[in-house]
């Protein structure tokens, strides 16, 4: 049977004249209609600048979100997914992120497949993390790293401190049994009954693959800061605390400054090069620098070009939508090849 199907379109973007949506469609015209109107919607979107938060989570520079935001160095590194949810895109996964301070650079992230309290003994395989050694990204020293149930025969498994005076030259070998988180787990102390618990700091992404060859399973925790005396101002929480740089720039100081604009810090993503992006447009110095004024207008890079695209294809559609019913072949509901879907 002939499907007969009303489609709801804004219809200032089609002349009245050339289609009439409330008519007999082909499939074909109807699947490439659907495709298109996301695209369609797009230049409402790119009325707005960078977003500045993703979920509850701001997002400032030296991040950024969407194309061409924040600092190049860290492009495409963390992405917000339709429903709020920042990740972090690492070589070993794309990890939740939980946390960002600006003040006192860092991001907590968190990674699902590490042992978690829950878990108790039961010590379930776990990928390796990693970060990509070319970006201003470093694993903070405020990380300490549980393993679980390893072997004896392939790891240095002692307490460190009566380690360490017998064999200094081997104290950075050790896993230290003797640690005081694995002796009081976060969270949940008691919890391990009959599996091993030491403490390493492995020194790089290879050493952490080494350690899980021979261990089942293994965990982070970080020192979080509360900012109290001296004595008593960190606590351990279970994440990862990754550090981060903040490129300082004489032209992003200048771009951010209300007195001259107001702007954001961004950058061409052709070059790479430097932009501030302002409501009128993007400069090469800062938003009230008429002589550093660029005529393309502030949105999100490449946006311009989809709905051209979509306009183009969509245009494609009607001529074909014409060119169908002109010339239609009598089908009485039988589906021909001339007029199925695929």
């Amino acid at each position: 049977m002939i499907i007969k199907t009303k489609i709801e379109v804004n219809q200032s973007l089609i002349p009245p004249n050339m289609i009439n949506l409330n008519s007999n469609i082909p499939p074909k015209i109807i699947f490439l209609i659907t495709f298109l109107l996301p695209f369609l919607r797009v230049d409402a979107k790119t009325k707005q600048l960078c977003r500045s938060s993703c979920g509850d989570i701001p997002i400032s520079y030296p991040f950024g979100v969407d194309e061409g935001c924040g600092s190049p160095y860290y492009r495409r590194i963390l992405v917000c997914s339709e429903s709020g949810h920042l990740e972090l895109r690492t070589p070993s996964g794309r990890y939740p992120v939980r946390n960002i301070s600006y003040s006192d650079p860092h991001l907590l992230i968190a990674d699902p497949s590490m042992w978690s309290c829950r878990d108790g003994d039961n010590f379930r395989p776990t990928t390796a993390f990693s970060l990509d050694t070319s970006t201003h990204f470093r694993l903070s020293p405020q990380n300490d790293y549980l393993f679980f149930n390893c072997s004896q025969d392939d790891v240095i498994m002692e307490p460190k401190p009566l380690f360490c005076d017998r064999f200094p030259e081997q104290c950075d070998s050790t896993c230290d049994t003797a640690s005081y988180l694995c002796r009081h787990m976060v969270d949940c102390p008691g919890v391990l009954k009959g599996g091993s618990c030491c403490s390493y700091y492995p020194k790089g992404s290879e050493s952490l693959r080494m350690m899980l060859k021979h261990c089942s399973s293994y965990t982070t925790v970080y020192w979080k800061s509360m900012g109290v005396t001296p004595a008593y101002n960190q606590v351990p929480e279970y994440g990862i605390r990754i550090d981060f740089d903040i490129p300082v720039t004489t032209r992003c100081l200048w771009c951010q400054d209300g007195a001259k604009g107001a702007g954001t810090c961004g950058f061409d993503v052709a070059t790479q090069d430097f932009l501030c992006l302002c409501d009128k447009g993007n400069a090469t110095t800062y938003c009230k620098d008429l002589s550093g004024q660029r005529s393309n207008p502030a949105m999100v890079a490449g946006s311009v070009t989809a709905v051209s695209v979509a306009g183009a294809f969509l245009g494609v559609g009607v001529w074909y939508l014409r060119k169908v019913r002109a010339k239609a072949p009598v089908t009485h509901g039988v589906q021909t090849n001339e007029n199925r879907l695929f």
